[in-house]
């Protein structure tokens, strides 16, 4: 909590010490007041006492009330500002660092989780900082200052006050036992919520098409019922403490009034003379007004025990929450890149050189990829088969450094990738994922979609992309043309029109290199072909990196490698592996046959 807190800026702890100080004096005025009800109640037991006179205290009783109306508000303004300017700042921090986290470091907390964190995670710590200023600093103010006022004057008024105060603290200290630890797993438990919710909600089509909605609901049931069952336990719990402070408040108050009857009976009434006897009636008119003193000055102190508590309601899930948000905070990217490009090309521009290169998620783990070599020279197209899980997606991802290789090095125009900087890197690289990634707006600004060297895109540029791409026809046939509604996802497009988008998106930039993961997949056979051929003849000087399932895709390639495992098993041209690559030939007689794969069809 307190490292969390040290990204306060100097404008913030200005505003808490602020506040702080208005809380003083919130609590200054209340205690006031008392002083002024002891001297409004010894003149209404003076004889000849005027109403002005019992006005002047009591004006300022209204005075100092209104005081500390003020103060309160101000302090509720200003814990506002700093819990809303505080949480806005440290969610953008969050943003930014998970916008620099490669996808191992995604994985590792996983995305409903990282959701979790920047919203209700941050909720609990706005919450803490606007109920905190208020109330922690308050409580023990209030209750500390109010015993100063009223320490010694009786034995029993204080020892009645002991009593509750001794009651009030032993609840609060089964509630922090008891409570505290079970309130940490709430937040893990949400976490799991949104997963399951997340999860169904993504393949609501599936979960209808085989009748699993029994199965999905069981499945939330379970996680619903599990986080309904924790906090239903630590609000009955907390739930405790209302009733018990209003037993040790009204019990207090008992006390103190019975204790004070009891006083006051004692003090006999002396008929030896008139002057005794007023004196006994002054010393029972004391006692009383200092009855109503002790009274107001101790449910003052039982408040702010009161206010303490409810910071125990709120202060565990915050304490989860801060340690949740500073594991995001706190976790490196394992990709790191340089501010500047490090080294100058040596000419070879678009050529591409993976020597000896291994990779594993993690150091426990096995390699998924294991020495890998080859060599694309500028404008020759590198195709990469094999069957599910042998690594083929993975390897790609290493050249715009979505995982860095745990051995050898990767190179492009002759420089190895970790000299370059981010947009430099960027810049020279078109990928198109496995799965096409649309986003809400439209089909303009999806084309022109991040920073290249060739943003700003002209529309001529985005045309030309788009009818490279095969998707002209249908863009053009919407009446916004350019300028068409792509719904979040591009789910008002079929997978065949996303996929197409996402290839032009990635043409438009012009780069040097291409990486097709398997990215023909939705496209059926005509258009694949005919994609295949205009990009053969109008991106001859770029060099494509293409995982793909179909031989049909791959067979024009210049280089093709097998894997297997994470190895590669074979590498050279269709023709050559197709006589001798036991692998290459199961993965192309299954798809084709022996005329169409000698005829290269």
């Amino acid at each position: 909590m307190l490292k969390i807190f040290k990204r306060l800026t100097r404008k913030e702890w200005f505003q808490i010490l602020v506040s702080v100080l208005f809380v003083c004096v919130e609590v200054w005025s209340n205690l006031k007041v008392p002083d002024y009800m002891s001297e409004v109640t010894t003149l209404l037991n003076t004889p000849d006492t005027t109403v002005a006179q019992i006005m002047g205290p009591g004006w300022k009783m209204i005075g100092f009330s209104f005081l500390s109306f003020l103060s309160a508000v101000l302090v509720g303004l200003i814990a506002s500002r700093v819990a809303a300017s505080f949480t806005t700042r440290l969610r953008g921090d969050i943003f930014d660092q998970v916008m620099d986290y490669s996808d191992a470091e995604i994985k590792r907390f996983s995305i409903p989780s990282l959701l979790t964190r920047t919203t209700n995670d941050l909720t609990q710590l706005q919450i803490l900082i606007t109920t905190g200023l208020q109330v922690v600093t308050m409580g023990p103010i209030m209750a500390f200052w109010a015993l100063t006022k009223i320490w010694g004057e009786s034995s029993e008024w204080t020892m009645s006050l002991g009593v509750a105060a001794l009651i009030v603290i032993v609840l609060l200290a089964v509630l922090l036992g008891v409570a505290f630890p079970r309130q940490s797993k709430v937040q893990e438990m949400t976490d799991n919520l949104n997963a399951v919710t997340r999860e169904t909600l993504s393949g609501i089509r599936v979960v209808r098409a085989y009748n699993a909605e029994d199965y999905q609901d069981a499945k939330y049931s379970k996680v619903n019922q599990d986080m309904t069952r924790l906090n239903l336990f630590i609000f009955r719990l907390m739930s405790l403490m209302n009733p018990v402070m209003t037993l040790v408040s009204s019990g207090l108050t008992l006390a103190v009034y019975w204790i004070g009857g009891y006083l006051i009976n004692n003090v006999s009434l002396q008929t030896a003379s008139q002057t005794a006897l007023a004196q006994s009636m002054q010393e029972r008119v004391t006692i009383f007004s200092d009855m109503v003193v002790f009274s107001s000055y101790g449910m003052q102190v039982i408040l702010g025990f009161m206010l303490m508590a409810a910071v125990f309601m709120i202060l565990p899930r915050a304490l989860v929450s801060s340690r949740r948000i500073n594991e995001v905070l706190d976790l490196k990217p394992s990709v790191l890149f340089p501010e500047e490009t490090q080294k100058q090309s040596n000419g070879n521009v678009g050529e591409i050189e993976f020597h000896d290169v291994s990779f594993r998620y993690a150091r426990e783990s096995a390699d998924v990829i294991e020495h890998v070599h080859f060599k694309a020279k500028a404008g020759e197209t590198v195709a990469f088969i094999g069957s599910t899980g042998s690594g083929k997606s993975t390897l790609i991802s290493l050249l715009p450094r979505f995982y860095d290789p745990t051995g050898g090095w990767i190179k492009l125009d002759g420089i190895k990738i970790q000299d370059y900087s981010e947009n430099d890197l960027n810049a020279k690289i078109g990928y198109i994922p496995q799965k096409p990634v649309l986003y809400s707006g439209t089909i303009r600004s999806n084309l022109d979609f991040g920073d290249s060297s060739e943003s700003p895109l002209s529309d001529e540029a985005m045309w030309e992309a788009l009818e490279l791409a095969q998707a002209k026809e249908f863009v053009d046939s919407k009446e916004a043309g350019l300028d068409a509604e792509v719904a979040q996802g591009g789910t008002n497009f079929s997978g065949g029109q996303r996929q197409r988008l996402a290839i032009a998106r990635a043409l438009a930039r012009k780069p040097e290199v291409l990486i097709f993961d398997d990215s023909f997949s939705a496209l059926d056979y005509k258009t694949d072909k005919q994609l295949r051929h205009d990009l053969a003849e109008k991106t001859a000087q770029t060099t494509k990196l293409i995982v793909a399932q179909r031989i049909s895709t791959i067979m024009d390639a210049d280089q093709i490698l097998v894997l297997e495992e994470g190895k590669v098993v074979g590498q050279g041209r269709h023709e050559e592996l197709l006589k001798t690559n036991r692998v290459y030939q199961e993965i192309a007689y299954s798809q084709l046959s022996q005329e169409e794969l000698e005829n290269g069809k």
